[in-house]
């Protein structure tokens, strides 16, 4: 992995120099959007206008300055396997390469800033825009997003992490009040922030629509102020989502930098002008009225001690400007868009990022298998489209159903049936399940492709939409009847491998006994079809593990058992995250909840074998050391995951907490020596007393495994 971007006060001389140059009315033109995804520049001071794309898997097809789509040769990019894919990968040096690749392809599209990646926590199941996100675990966030934040910007182009912060679901979060305990923040929700800022060194971070604690997220004092700008000494640009700033004063005092889009309903009323269709025709007489344009103009000059603060959010976009070479002298080198290398990219991460959830023997399949049953409308159908603002235009997409034929060319029959129809209010078809059946009875094995969807249409988000911005999942079973559809194909053909897209967990419990195998694919970018052929016939050896629990049902998870999702009735409409620091496995772990598949659990077609524990203490820090060998017939990699527990703590703690990680390939019968250090972080909670990280001297458990319900070695130390 390359070395962490120059630090972003590399060029504060020359900034200072050209703040000085421009005049207020010029500042205030800087601060806020001038078109759709474009942020105003000053010709006469040569500084270019500020231009940024939707990620986080792909730049997004353009918009155009007034929102309508533009036909652009170059709108059909590489796409990626969505986040979640990605963290399954846990492969730090993946996460690097895709940014790398997001890096690449922004500049080349002429783009200063890709809005990602997406790093907040996956605590509600049932969150439309988990794919978007990494992990339910802080320290995996972390761990990934730093790689991403890194290969973006050593192409010149910034990153821009979101959503800051507390931004967990998507129903309600323009006006829902989210609190939780200060030490859910910061041990939970905040790490992977503080990493991206610290460790990653990001220069932009965009706020999200929901308040926090009261006070809209976006302009709160409190998160931005005190903590980003403040304790974590950030230097870099803070952002609005799209209209999630609210009121000129706070925006002004409370650390927003820079409104790309605004609320609507504010400037209508202001300009007396209506919107038409779902994206209005912005004019410069809307773009004038954003909370940071006439408005933050009169309010400086009513109260000149306001400049100041004015003049530390422009030094801040200047700051990424030179960062990002749009200023200076030094040129940005040319970019690639759509390259061999990064289709090559988007393979390695599906191929690394699919989890094998079970499998008694049925994979890897033979290559000798003369007759194939394809089922599931998900073989067929193209994602990249959907999911809201992480929409792309995929250069070509390979379906599952064409990566099978792919594979298997004219060595077998192969025959499709779709068995199911995404549909609003679809539910199991009679006449398509025997359809399937019959399918599945002619064939000797079964590939069953089903799951979650995208929604079909970015103008309507909340139609056919399971994974997308804007809405939540109603519920986690499959939808259209698929777990009839899965039962009829199992007892028909029980040689049958299921496999499921989405973002996310799905309710499996009605039919998971009785399958031989089942993949986790998530969506897999556009050469997804192809990884999920390797991994299926062997040609690669899965080495996904799952960045999130899955629950046997919807009420085993936390949000849901303690009843407070998704909000409180009232007004405002009020979240307390009465689950606390025990999000994901943390609460499957320490209340004995049983998982279907747990966090970390990810097969293999080989086996490993672990042993040669040494725990070894530093002053407050420890060095684990073991070997890890392939014990197995075939390559593949395994990911070991080392868990920190304390035996004895003055304040409650979870059962065990990830806080180290390495991903090693063998060949069979190879062996190699790990050493993974945990710092004074891996074992200090957050005291709400003393307002501080703090580590307690005793004695901590080292648990070693292949998932936090697999621990194959134990050790402890005493700091």
């Amino acid at each position: 992995m390359a070395s962490q971007s120059p630090p972003l006060t590399a060029n504060d001389a020359a900034v200072e120099a050209l703040l000085k140059k421009l005049t207020l009315e010029e500042k205030i033109k800087m601060v806020h959007a001038n078109s759709a995804f474009a942020s105003g520049g000053i010709e006469r001071l040569s500084i270019p206008e500020l231009m940024t794309s939707d990620g986080p898997h792909g730049v997004r097809p353009e918009q155009g300055r007034n929102w309508k789509p533009v036909d652009n040769p170059h709108n059909a990019s590489t796409y990626l396997p969505t986040n979640n894919a990605l963290a399954a990968t846990w492969n730090r040096e993946l996460g690097y390469a895709y940014g790398a690749v997001l890096g690449r392809e922004a500049n080349f599209r002429g783009k200063d800033v890709i809005l990602g990646p997406g790093i907040n926590i996956i605590r509600a199941p049932l969150n439309g825009r988990n794919f978007e996100y990494l992990s339910e675990d802080p320290y995996l966030v972390a761990q990934m997003a730093v790689g991403y934040i890194r290969g973006v910007q050593d192409q010149g182009v910034s990153a821009c992490v979101k959503h800051y912060a507390a931004n967990n679901q998507e129903i309600h979060r323009n006006d829902i009040d989210v609190n939780m305990s200060e030490r859910a923040l910061r041990e939970i929700y905040l790490p992977g922030f503080r990493a991206a800022v610290q460790q990653g060194g990001a220069y932009a971070l965009m706020g999200s629509y929901n308040k926090f604690r009261g006070q809209y997220a976006t302009e709160n004092a409190y998160l931005v102020n005190d903590i980003l700008k403040g304790e974590w000494g950030f230097k870099g640009v803070v952002m609005s989502d799209w209209g999630s700033v609210h009121n000129t004063q706070d925006a002004l005092r409370n650390g927003t930098d820079l409104e790309m889009g605004t609320d609507l309903n504010m400037v209508y009323k202001s300009t007396a002008q209506t919107v038409e269709g779902f994206k209005p025709e912005f004019t410069p007489a809307l773009y004038d009225q954003f909370f940071l344009a006439a408005p933050a103009l009169a309010a400086i000059k009513k109260d000149p001690q306001l400049l100041p603060l004015l003049d530390d959010k422009v030094r801040r976009i200047l700051r990424l400007m030179y960062a990002t070479n749009m200023l200076g002298p030094v040129k940005r080198q040319p970019g690639a868009h759509n390259t061999a290398a990064h289709q090559a990219t988007a393979l390695k991460v599906a191929e690394e990022g699919i989890v094998l959830l079970k499998n008694d023997g049925l994979l890897p399949l033979k290559k000798t298998v003369k007759t194939v049953a394809v089922i599931g409308a998900n073989a067929t159908r193209e994602n990249a489209g959907g999911g809201g603002s992480a929409q792309l235009r995929a250069k070509y997409e390979v379906t599952p159903l064409q990566g099978l034929k792919y594979e298997l060319g004219s060595t077998a029959t192969i025959t499709y049936a779709a068995g199911y129809k995404i549909a609003k209010g679809q539910q199991a078809d009679p006449a398509l399940i025997s359809e399937a059946v019959a399918a599945a009875k002619a064939a000797e094995v079964v590939v069953f492709v089903g799951g979650s969807f995208h929604g079909y249409d970015y103008t309507k988000w909340g139609d056919n939409a399971y994974d997308a911005e804007a809405v939540d999942k109603p519920d986690l079973h499959l939808p259209f009847g698929q777990d009839e559809l899965v039962r009829a194909v199992l007892a028909a053909n029980p040689n049958t491998v299921v496999v499921l897209l989405g973002g996310g967990p799905i309710d499996v419990s009605a039919w998971a006994a009785q399958t031989r195998a089942i993949v986790e694919a998530w969506y897999p970018g556009m050469e997804g079809g192809n990884a999920l052929a390797h991994i299926l016939f062997g040609d690669v050896n899965p080495s996904g593990k799952l960045p999130l629990t899955f629950p046997v049902k919807l009420e085993d998870s936390p949000v849901t058992k303690l009843g407070e999702y998704p909000s409180t009735p009232g007004n405002p409409l009020k979240q307390t995250y009465k689950d606390d620091i025990y999000v994901g496995y943390r609460y499957f772990d320490t209340y004995k909840v049983a998982p279907q598949f747990a966090f970390g659990h990810g097969l293999s077609y080989t086996t490993f074998k672990y042993n040669g524990l040494t725990v070894t203490p530093g002053k407050r820090s420890a060095t684990v050391q073991l070997t890890v060998t392939n014990t197995g017939p075939v390559a593949g990699a395994e990911v070991v995951q080392v868990y920190v527990h304390d035996e004895k703590a003055s304040v409650k703690r979870p059962e065990k907490e990830l806080k180290g990680f390495q991903k090693v390939f063998l060949q069979p019968g190879a062996s190699k020596a790990l050493t993974l250090v945990l710092d004074a972080e891996a074992f200090q909670y957050y005291s709400e007393a003393r307002k501080q990280w703090v580590l307690e001297p005793g004695r901590f458990e080292v648990l070693v495994g292949s998932s936090s319900r697999d621990i194959r070695l134990t050790g402890s130390v005493v700091l």
